[in-house]
C-alpha cells in the first residue's frame, strides 16, 4: 500500500460500565452524554451479560442494529417470526424489527457473552424497510493480512481491507473491522474520505497517526476527517493489543430519538407507536381465542 495521510484523534471517551437491560453490563460511548452524536451512529455499547441476564423483548425501528460476539454465544428471536444463534466470532447486521429478543447461552463450562452491539441510523428512504438479517458465522468472516500471516489480522466484517471484501451490504455506508495483534505492531488502512470514523479499544494500547499518545483499554477514539486525510495508520503498542475500527456515510437528516425508535419526524415515532400497540392488541387477542 502507497502511504497514506493518517487521520488523526479529536476526541477520546471512557466507556464506563452501567446497567442495561436484565441485569446486563455495557460500556457505552456512543450515546452517553459524553458522545450524544456522531452521524451516522447512534449507539455503541460494549457489553457482558452474566448468568441471568439478557435482553428480552424489546422494539426498534428505524435504525441497524449490529451485534459482533466476541466471547460465548447469543440466541436471538424476533416478532417477525426470525431466530437463530450468534456464536463466538460471528456477527448479525439486523434492519428495522418491530420487537425482538437477545438471550444468552449459558451453561457450566460455557463461557459468559461479551461483544459490541452497534446502532446505525438509516437513510430516510429506508425507515420503514421490512425486517432483514445478515448473519456471518465466524468461519464465514474474511481477515486481510497486510503482513502476512504472521502479522496482524484484519477481520474484515463489513467493507473492504487490504483487496479483501465482506459479503454483508449494508443500508447506508459503513465500514466495520475488529483489528488483531498478537504482537506490537502498524496497520494503515483506506477509509471513504468525509466518512465519521472511531477507534474502539478492546484490549492494549494504541496510537494513532504521527502522535505519541498511548490510548488504552475501553477508550473509543473520535478520528478527523479531513479532505486530504485518505486513511490511518495505527499502532499497538503492547502485545495482544486489538481494537475495532469503524467508518460510515454521514447523514444529513433529522433525528428523532425515542429510546430504541430513531426516525425523522415526530410523526414517524407516533406512526411507531400506533404499530406497535396494534400489535400487542393482536398478540392479546390471539392469546384470548386459543
Amino acid at each position: 500500500m502507497a502511504a497514506i495521510t493518517s487521520r488523526s484523534v479529536v476526541k477520546k471517551v471512557l466507556s464506563i460500565e452501567t446497567a442495561e437491560g436484565a441485569g446486563a453490563i455495557v460500556r457505552r460511548s456512543i450515546g452517553s452524554m459524553s458522545l450524544r452524536n456522531l452521524t451516522p451512529f447512534l449507539m455503541l455499547d460494549h457489553f457482558n451479560i452474566g448468568k441471568g441476564a439478557g435482553f428480552p423483548d424489546h422494539p426498534h425501528r428505524g435504525q441497524a442494529t449490529v451485534t459482533y460476539i466476541t466471547q460465548g454465544s447469543s440466541r436471538h428471536e424476533d416478532s417477525a417470526g426470525h431466530s437463530g444463534i450468534i456464536k463466538e466470532g460471528g456477527v448479525q447486521w439486523m434492519c428495522a424489527v418491530l420487537i425482538h429478543a437477545e438471550m444468552p447461552i449459558q451453561g457450566e463450562g460455557i463461557p459468559e457473552p461479551r461483544g459490541l452491539q452497534l446502532w446505525v441510523d438509516l437513510p430516510k428512504e429506508y425507515k420503514m424497510v421490512e425486517p432483514t438479517y445478515q448473519e456471518l458465522d465466524p468461519e464465514n468472516i474474511p481477515s486481510a493480512y497486510p503482513e502476512g500471516p504472521e502479522g496482524p489480522q484484519i477481520k474484515v466484517i463489513s467493507g473492504k481491507s487490504h483487496g479483501v471484501e465482506s459479503p454483508v451490504r449494508p443500508l447506508g455506508g459503513c465500514w466495520y473491522f475488529h483489528c488483531i495483534f498478537k504482537k506490537k505492531g502498524s496497520i494503515q488502512q483506506l477509509l471513504p474520505a468525509g466518512w465519521t470514523a472511531f477507534i474502539y479499544v478492546l484490549n492494549g494500547k494504541v496510537t494513532v497517526g504521527d502522535d505519541a499518545t498511548e490510548h488504552p483499554q475501553f477508550y473509543t477514539l473520535v478520528l478527523s476527517a479531513k479532505p486530504d486525510e485518505s486513511g490511518l495508520s495505527v499502532t499497538a503498542t503492547e502485545d495482544g493489543t486489538d481494537f475495532i475500527l469503524i467508518s460510515g456515510e454521514p447523514l444529513d437528516q433529522e433525528v428523532y430519538q425515542y429510546g430504541p425508535f430513531v426516525m425523522t419526524s415526530r410523526e414517524e415515532i407516533q406512526k411507531t407507536f400506533i404499530d406497535l400497540k396494534a400489535r400487542a392488541q393482536y398478540q392479546m387477542e390471539t392469546v384470548l381465542t386459543l
